[in-house]
C-alpha cells in the first residue's frame, strides 16, 4: 500500500467516524425531543371551569382529593376515536377509587357531533366542551389531539402525554397516585 492510499483510507475512516458521531448526536436530539413531548411534570393544574354536555360546570379546584385524567380530543381525530375505548376502560377500572376522567372536546369540534358521539358510545365520564379554547390555552396551549394530563390529588399535573398514552404506564401512574 502506498503512502497516498494509506492517507486516503485514513481520511475515509475519519470521515466515517465523524459521520457516525453526527448520526448518533442527531438520534440523541430526536430522542430528547420525543421525551419532551411526553413529559413528566409537576406543576399546578390550571384553575379552569369545565362546561359539560349535561349543562353542568365545575372548576379544577373542585376535583382536589381525586386523581384526574384530562383528555383533549375531537370527534374528527382518528387517534382520539381509536383511544376512546381504552379511556373508557381506564375510567371503569379506577372510577370507584377517587378517580375522575374528563374528556375535553376541543374548540374546533362541533358540539352536536360531540353529543352524538357521546350518545352512540355511552361514555361513562364527563364530556366538556371547550368552545372558546380557553381550557386548552390554560393547559399550555394544547394544539395536538389527543393530549392527556394526569393530575394528582393535590391538583398538580404529574404527567402529560401527547398522542396516545402508553396505557400500562398510565395505569401504573394512576395506581401509584391513588395510593399516595
Amino acid at each position: 500500500m502506498t503512502g497516498h492510499t494509506a492517507r486516503k483510507m485514513s481520511g475515509m475512516k475519519a470521515k466515517l467516524i465523524v459521520g457516525l458521531a453526527a448520526a448518533l448526536l442527531a438520534s440523541l436530539a430526536i430522542a430528547a425531543i420525543a421525551a419532551v413531548a411526553s413529559l413528566t411534570v409537576t406543576r399546578p393544574a390550571p384553575e379552569v371551569r369545565f362546561n359539560v354536555l349535561t349543562g353542568e360546570n365545575f372548576a379544577t379546584s373542585e376535583l382536589r382529593g381525586k386523581v384526574v385524567v384530562v383528555n383533549f380530543w375531537a370527534t374528527w381525530c382518528p387517534d382520539c376515536v381509536k383511544e376512546m375505548p381504552k379511556l373508557v376502560d381506564t375510567h371503569r377500572k379506577f372510577a370507584a377509587r377517587s378517580y375522575e376522567t374528563i374528556a375535553v372536546a376541543v374548540r374546533q369540534d362541533n358540539p352536536a357531533d360531540v353529543a352524538r358521539f357521546n350518545a352512540k358510545h355511552a361514555l361513562p365520564f364527563r364530556i366538556a366542551l371547550d368552545r372558546s379554547g380557553e381550557v386548552a390555552r390554560e393547559f399550555g396551549n394544547v394544539r395536538i389531539t389527543p393530549t392527556t394530563f394526569v393530575i394528582d390529588k393535590q391538583g398538580r399535573i404529574v404527567r402529560k402525554y401527547v398522542g396516545e398514552p402508553d396505557w400500562a404506564e398510565l395505569h401504573a401512574l394512576v395506581e401509584r397516585e391513588l395510593r399516595s
